[in-house]
């Protein structure tokens, strides 16, 4: 009985472990005040979206969420319409994204008749240099939202997301860390 329970203990915490690295290290990876990493991924409106291209124009926000067409990814995504005219009068370029295919993502949005690109990482290779990515046949993202500065430093990581008022939330945080306001 003894060894059962000890070997199912070696087990549990072995396969904690194990998740662990799977996921990634949002809260250990990236901090705020790093450099965003590289990326390039593209949109549902067919453009590719890369670090390179936003560094130095605006600050930018990758809301990350697991899944299309689900409950929690769905309520995110309608949130950050919603809230769209409040994110505007920032300037900054806003997406959400994910490891869907390009396709998928594509449907979801238009499903969800959204005014901004999700970007698609479908090997998930980007979510992986975030620290957020669920590894396997399939990978997926966790739901961390990153704030990334106009000189490309994390400004905010928001891995706590209230799905239904994440619009609203990230632009009070937008204004809380004094992000340029867009022209008029």
């Amino acid at each position: 009985m003894k060894l059962a329970t000890f070997v199912l203990s070696g087990v549990l915490a072995l396969g904690f472990v194990l998740q662990t690295l799977a996921i990634g290290q949002a809260a250990d990876g990236l901090k705020v005040g790093a450099e965003c990493p590289d990326f390039e991924m593209e949109g549902t409106d067919g453009t590719k979206y890369s670090l390179k291209d936003l560094v130095g124009k605006k600050a930018f926000i990758i809301a990350w969420y697991p899944r299309a067409f689900t409950g929690g990814c769905t309520k995110e995504c309608q949130s950050m319409k919603e809230h769209g005219e409040a994110l505007r009068k920032f300037n900054v370029a806003y997406f959400t994204a994910s490891c869907d295919p390009v396709s998928k993502n594509k449907d979801f949005a238009k499903s969800l008749e959204l005014d901004y690109p999700i970007l698609s990482d479908p090997d998930g290779s980007v979510a992986k240099k975030f620290g957020i990515a669920k590894v396997g046949a399939n990978p997926t993202a966790n739901r961390v939202t990153f704030i990334v500065g106009k000189d490309g430093k994390i400004l905010a990581i928001d891995d706590a997301v209230k799905t239904a008022s994440h619009g609203q939330d990230l632009a009070a945080k937008l204004e809380a860390l004094g992000v340029e306001k867009a022209e008029k």
